[in-house]
């Protein structure tokens, strides 16, 4: 087993509540005769949903008014699904943003409950973003959903649309919507108004679609002729309730692109996180796993649209999650492999090594148990060179001896080709020298212990 404990290991702490700053506002109870009023204006806006045809002919009926939620508590509500945000960039939608189209992007959940919400990012907004509607369906793959599963998911108790101001976020009501661990669904936005620019996650190992116009109630997918592989707007789906509904163990994995998954089959659910959470349920200790890396994220230093640096994004990212215990940690190798510029020289070791320092501190502040990783093999990668594998081979060193991570996995040992130690074994490799394939994502999962998580 390629995964450690390091001394003085401090036991896992218990479960906390979302950070105040994204977790959505509480209004006052209603009088009486309001809640009959929000019911008919939900079922009205159903109704219109419904009247909505495909392709200009009559389909089947999608969304419902959404069943009336008990109220959930703050801390009943654990992370199923997320994507850490990135400001917009190049080739793709997220430049130019949408204007009178509707996106439509699916999701697998690796935890279940009986009520969801779902939380939208403006975090790199420049104007008021309006949210013209909202769906939350099961998924038929290629685009479609299946025909009656939909609900219309509302905001602040009850309306259909909401404006999120430049930077900030917001969390749709609670929706009677069930989902089982490793369901996949759908989530359909309208976006009527010109957004401006949007906040992206660039690379989703998945295909999200776009269509023109009002195409909210589609349940096929002829209409979203347009596909792309970001994930835009959409950060996060929390659940609560069901039968994992007093479980609070969740795991943020935090990291680059291994962490993100490319080199991975695409649509496929392959990326390490993925293989991990599946290993977990199959042994018998499910749990959630949520995926907050970013291909191309750095520790140290910014990298322009490859998003906030890891000791910057880490508070927003992971410390508001809701339900996690314990984050693991897969970072720096952008840190030596990128080149430096007079705005970001180069990172030293002690550098990288004093940007984990400052993760650990913050994740303990906040009572979380936090493993890191030791980083993976580059040798005949665009980032092999001598000064790189050298400062590798030290971060690597300090991972494995120091004692500063609660615990540590050699993600290193676990990739490496045993001929030759900085190589990645071929049969791990997804033909970059640098990133796994689905095999070595797989390898990866099964070199975390899961006692020390």
């Amino acid at each position: 087993m390629t995964t450690h404990h390091t001394p003085g290991s401090p036991g896992r702490s218990g479960s906390r509540a979302p950070a105040p700053a994204r977790a959505p506002a509480r209004a006052p109870a209603r009088p009486p005769g309001r809640t009959a009023t929000a019911a008919l204006v939900a079922l009205a806006a159903a109704a219109a949903l419904n009247a909505c045809g495909t392709d200009g002919a009559p389909d089947r009926p999608l969304a419902t008014a959404p069943a009336p939620a008990t109220p959930v508590p703050d801390e009943a509500w654990r992370g199923a699904w997320a994507a850490s945000p990135q400001p917009p960039g190049p080739d793709n939608w997220s430049t130019d943003g949408f204007a009178d189209q509707t996106l439509r992007q699916s999701v697998r959940v690796t935890t279940g409950g009986s009520t969801l919400r779902i939380e939208l990012t403006h975090r790199y907004g420049t104007r008021p973003l309006r949210i013209a509607g909202a769906t939350v369906a099961r998924t038929a793959g290629g685009g479609a959903v299946r025909p009656g599963s939909a609900r219309q998911v509302t905001f602040g108790h009850g309306a259909p649309t909401v404006t999120v101001p430049p930077g900030g976020s917001v969390r749709t009501d609670a929706a009677v919507f069930p989902v089982t661990a490793f369901e996949t669904v759908t989530v359909t936005l309208r976006l009527a108004e010109p957004t401006g620019p949007a906040t992206i996650h660039r690379f989703a190992a998945a295909t999200g679609r776009r269509a023109d116009g009002d195409r909210l109630a589609d349940t096929r997918a002829s209409a979203f002729t347009d596909a792309g592989d970001s994930w835009y707007l959409l950060s996060g789906i929390e659940v609560a309730g069901g039968r994992d509904g007093a479980r609070r163990d969740g795991l943020v994995t935090f990291g680059d692109s291994i962490t993100d998954g490319v080199g991975s089959t695409r649509d496929a659910n392959r990326r390490y996180p993925d293989a991990l959470a599946e290993r977990l349920a199959a042994a018998g200790r499910p749990r959630a796993v949520l995926n907050h890396g970013i291909s191309g994220n750095k520790v140290v230093r910014d990298n322009g649209p490859h998003g906030a640096p890891a000791v910057d994004r880490f508070a927003r990212d992971v410390l508001t999650e809701p339900g996690v215990t314990t984050v693991l940690v897969l970072a720096g190798i952008n840190d030596i492999g990128g080149p430096g510029t007079p705005e970001a020289p180069e990172v030293t070791v002690d550098e990288l090594v004093e940007g984990h320092r400052a993760l650990i501190r913050e994740a303990r502040a906040k009572g979380l148990r936090i493993v890191g990783a030791t980083l993976t093999p580059i040798k005949a990668s665009v980032f092999d060179t001598p000064e790189n594998e050298a400062q590798r081979d030290a971060f690597n060193h300090w991972v494995r001896t120091s004692g500063a991570y609660d615990a540590y996995v050699d993600f290193d040992r676990a990739l490496a080709d045993p001929a030759d130690p900085d190589l990645m074994r071929p049969a791990f490799d997804s033909g970059d020298h640098l990133h796994p394939s689905d095999a070595g994502y797989r390898a990866m999962a099964e070199a975390v212990d899961p006692d020390i998580l």
